[in-house]
């Protein structure tokens, strides 16, 4: 496959969390969460969004984010849970970005604030539309998605190089 292929990276920010009394790491989704995580389902797949790998965080939110998700995916992805996105840094994420195989076109990210909404605004050099204004005007809550293109291998990912073409959320 081309290094210079279209490609695309959807940033999903877990659904809303609960706080029972576990360590953060094991917070589950609350009910709300419950029913915003298939809607985002419906939306990448009325998008015409198909990654073919997913990279999530190992936190309880995020798994049970993407299992609900997933649900309501044409076709699964191959899952990789990966504990660095767990507060990880744009930086950290853009690195396990540069790690994944060219065989790969797109790619959805499964993790957390201000992890997510930093690496969106770090990687987007343009926007497409109202997109960026939409990220700017809310944040990034809780079950929102990004969704950003470049052309390139992976190893090309870096500040600047993609255009955000779509931020998404079910409640706002």
């Amino acid at each position: 496959m081309s290094a210079e292929v279209p490609r695309s990276i959807v940033l999903l920010r877990h659904a809303k969390a609960d706080w029972p009394e576990v360590a953060d790491h094991e917070r589950p989704l609350a009910e709300q969460g419950r029913r915003d995580a298939p809607a985002v389902g419906e939306w990448l797949t009325a998008q015409g969004h198909s990654p073919q790998i997913a990279l999530c965080s190992t936190a309880t939110r995020t798994r049970e984010t993407w299992k609900l998700v997933a649900h309501h995916l044409p076709e699964r992805p191959r899952t990789v849970y990966e504990e660095r996105i767990y507060e990880a840094s744009p930086g950290e994420i853009i690195a396990l970005l540069n790690d994944l195989d060219d065989e790969v076109r797109d790619v959805l990210v499964v993790g957390h604030n201000p992890g997510m909404e930093n690496l969106a605004g770090t990687l987007a050099g343009r926007s497409d539309g109202d997109a960026l204004a939409g990220l700017s005007r809310s944040g990034f809550p809780t079950a929102a998605v990004a969704v950003l293109r470049f052309n390139g291998s992976w190893k090309s990912v870096e500040p600047g190089v993609g255009t955000l073409t779509d931020f998404w959320a079910p409640r706002h």
